[in-house]
């Protein structure tokens, strides 16, 4: 990804979301050619020349200090996630290293684990959102119409990016489906941010961005969110509505990997539903793995070729 490019254009969106009287600043009434904070007006309150900061907004300087950027962070009111995401784009060098292009895999300790959490739907992502792992109930809730043993397969292995703006059926499964869109792009650009050499990533959000106009529109935006929880709504193909609170956890390691957990306000509509989409997937698991009745050993031995005479009164 062409970090400087990227740099620039998330200042100038940042710029363009403040007013001079939102940050303490005096506006003269005088028609602005541009939305938001001029540049010597940002530059003022950061404390940093107009000078540096156009060439920093020009991606003609990969140098900036701690403190520049904790200042221009301040001055234009980043949120945590977006305080990091300015670090990232503005000093890659220093925060990268280019990642593996061989098929990344879940770890042996994470399959166990998320297998034996029967009750709760866990799904196992890496950096780019491509899953790599699922328990029977996290494949039900998130993609019941795919092969639940896809994430094996390195080849097509699903993307939940990818599957939220181009596979139908998943747009299906979000009745506020733009509100997950947004969130979807939030956290696809703190990654991109994090991983700016990651080719694959570059090449998914090129992907997205040719095939769907919604993502297209939304990237342009730039909005920077790591959504590590809150609430989904679901409309379920077979168990139809119900509304979840999610966690994203890291796996402690350097992998990148994080564990996407869904749960049920206790009591609540949604925890019964829950549970019922729990019993029919244990239920189809069960008949998938029955194993067939063992044959009659008679039968077997005729069968095979043996004494087929029967037998004397």
């Amino acid at each position: 990804m062409d970090t400087p490019a990227e740099l620039g254009e998330f200042l100038r969106t940042r710029r363009a979301r403040l007013r001079p009287e939102d940050v303490g600043l005096i506006s003269y009434g005088a028609r602005r050619r541009v939305p938001g904070l001029r540049r010597e007006e940002l530059s003022q309150l950061a404390g940093v020349s107009v000078a540096y900061y156009t060439r920093l907004e020009q991606g003609q300087s990969n140098n900036a200090s701690e403190g520049v950027l904790d200042a221009l962070a301040a001055a234009l009111r980043l949120t945590e996630d977006e305080h990091t995401h300015l670090r990232n784009l503005a000093r890659p060098g220093r925060t990268k290293r280019r990642p593996a292009e061989r098929p990344d895999s879940a770890r042996p300790g994470t399959r166990q684990l998320i297998a034996a959490m029967g009750d709760v739907p866990v799904v196992v992502v890496d950096r780019r959102f491509e899953v790599l792992a699922w328990n029977p109930l996290g494949h039900a809730l998130t993609a019941g119409h795919l092969d639940a043993r896809s994430p094996e397969r390195p080849a097509d292995r699903p993307n939940l990016q990818r599957l939220l703006f181009l596979d139908p059926h998943t747009r299906e499964l979000y009745p506020r489906w733009d509100e997950e869109a947004r969130r979807a792009v939030a956290s696809l650009r703190l990654a991109a941010g994090q991983y700016s050499e990651d080719r694959r990533l570059a090449e998914l959000i090129g992907e997205l961005s040719m095939k769907s106009p919604e993502f297209a529109a939304l990237w342009s935006r730039h909005p920077v969110n790591s959504c590590t929880f809150g609430a989904k709504a679901f409309h379920h193909p077979t168990i139809g509505a119900l509304e979840l609170s999610f966690e994203m956890l890291q796996v402690p390691d350097d992998s990148g990997h994080r564990m996407l957990m869904y749960s049920a306000e206790p009591g609540s509509s949604s925890e019964a539903a829950l549970r019922l989409l729990g019993n029919v997937t244990r239920s189809a698991v069960t008949r998938t793995e029955q194993p067939t009745a063992p044959r009659d050993p008679k039968a077997a031995m005729l069968n095979a070729g043996g004494d087929s005479r029967p037998e004397s009164r």
